[in-house]
């Protein structure tokens, strides 16, 4: 025996201070978001960082040779924002109770809504790793001060993993476009009813007329492109939050790294930049991230965030368009309602029976709304229907 089938589990407080190559090993290619480059760029940029109230606290799995079998990008929280599952009513109730509730733990990906692995393991590695990262992971909240701790957007297969290590599993719902073997946008419409399929014909017209946009990738985007889109974003995200997360240099580091996962779409009038949507290229999978605009538009968001998206899925074969959080409007432009998860470890007691009822009556809910909404406003025809 050399010592190497030995594991030890520790803390890092900086993704610099792991190799890249490493890392990707563990996270695997499919999902850019838990990308060594994507997560390491926020840090460098100080999106994610004590100042911001996301402090970098990663649990790291290592054989007895220091060779790196496993991972959770985990982040000390000193609030609850960025994070799209939410809990601020918890810590409100927990507060008003005489409670503390932050700083809590975080496993997840700073201000990005997108399901993924968080736990990740490096190919190969004995499935009974997982379970030592879920029992790692639970150790360092309990020995720690903090009130709780958060796996949010796991995959199904991680939420019930952690599920049976004694989380409680939460429910939540975004709304995914599904590629059905489309050749063409028009063959996507050829599958809506004809009140639907018109209405969207018309949304595109108007959202085109007088307005030039583009659809860019890798080299195509240049450092003009990524000045415009900040301003979008940060024009954006003062009008509906009050302040931005990403700081400039998050783009800059995104552009330089990870062209060729970047999908921007951008659109001009009177050769003046006045919106964009960004989006993230996975194995096969786009992702909507952000988007912003300068002024008003109409059915312009609808084009550029939605439309644009199922065109460049369409013509790369992708399977989905997962377009970001909220926003039951875009079922009617073909984006269904599907499940999401998170898994929470409350250490008080009594506080995480109450928030285990909660979330089971919210569970409920959610399920009674997905079932209803894509019932009556899905946009797809029905195998009785006509054409």
């Amino acid at each position: 025996m050399d010592g190497s089938d030995r594991l030890s589990v520790k803390i890092v407080d900086c993704l610099a201070h792991i190799r890249a190559a490493d890392w990707d090993a563990c996270a695997g290619s499919d999902n850019p978001f838990v990308s060594y480059a994507f997560l390491e760029a926020l840090e460098e940029s100080d999106s994610a960082c004590a100042e911001s109230g996301w402090l970098p606290q990663h649990l790291v799995l290592e054989d007895g040779s220091g060779k790196l079998i496993g991972a959770v990008p985990l982040y000390l929280k000193s609030h609850s924002y960025g994070e799209y599952v939410f809990d601020q009513g918890w810590a409100e109730a927990y507060e008003r109770a005489g409670g503390r509730y932050y700083p809590k733990l975080q496993a997840a990906v700073p201000f990005t809504p997108v399901t993924g692995p968080r736990i990740l393991l490096r190919q190969g590695a004995d499935p009974e790793a997982a379970d030592l990262l879920v029992g790692a992971l639970l150790d360092v909240a309990k020995r720690s001060k903090v009130s709780s701790l958060h796996v949010t957007f796991p995959t199904q297969e991680q939420s019930a993993r952690l599920a049976k290590a004694g989380f409680i599993e939460r429910l939540g719902r975004q709304f995914h476009w599904e590629n059905q073997g489309y050749k063409s946008f028009d063959d996507f419409l050829g599958a809506l009813h004809a009140r639907k399929r018109k209405q969207i014909k018309r949304e595109r017209r108007e959202a085109n007329d007088g307005v030039e946009i583009e659809t860019l990738n890798g080299s195509a985007i240049s450092m003009r492109h990524w000045d415009a889109f900040y301003d979008f974003y940060m024009a954006t995200s003062d009008r509906k939050w009050g302040s931005a997360y990403l700081t400039r240099e998050f783009f800059d580091l995104l552009g330089s790294r990870m062209a060729d996962k970047v999908v921007l779409v951008m659109a001009k009038q009177d050769g003046r930049y006045v919106a964009g949507a960004l989006n993230l290229l996975g194995g096969d999978t786009l992702y909507g991230r952000n988007w912003g605009c300068l002024g008003e538009f109409p059915f312009l968001h609808f084009e550029v965030c939605y439309y644009r998206a199922i065109d460049f899925a369409i013509m790369h074969g992708l399977k989905r368009v997962e377009a970001g959080a909220q926003g039951s409007h875009k079922i009617q432009r073909g984006y269904l309602p599907v499940p999401t998860y998170s898994a929470h470890w409350i250490r008080d007691p009594g506080f995480s029976r109450a928030v285990a009822d909660f979330v089971r009556r919210e569970r409920r809910a959610i399920e009674g709304e997905m079932d209803e909404l894509a019932e009556i406003l899905s946009p797809f025809k029905r195998e009785a229907d006509g054409p």
